[in-house]
């Protein structure tokens, strides 16, 4: 809806429900104009809601293809290495 048409609609009901004073035997204008104010509230919270969820940012962190996922185990025996075990890991998706 919006902040402006909310905040119209807000005014024209405390209009319609304190300002005028007219009688038209099956409309009630004191009821229109709360149920507008109602609309206007319902509106103004709705688009301050849906405003404060747009500006929120998300930082990505850019993915690096060389970051280390887990450590590597390498088998040690006497202090020496037995056998060295070399793993790439890349994402699905990229060329090799």
């Amino acid at each position: 809806m919006g902040i402006g048409a909310s905040i119209f609609l807000i005014a024209l009901g405390a209009i319609f429900a304190f300002a005028i004073d007219a009688n038209l035997g099956w409309l009630n204008l004191n009821v229109v104009g709360w149920v507008l104010m109602l609309a206007g509230v319902a509106g103004l919270l709705t688009t301050l809601y849906f405003w404060n969820t747009r500006r929120r940012t998300v930082v990505a962190t850019p993915v690096r293809e060389d970051r280390v996922v887990a450590d590597r185990v390498v088998p040690v025996q006497d202090d020496r290495v037995v056998r060295e075990e070399y793993r790439e890991v890349r994402r699905p998706g990229y060329p090799t």
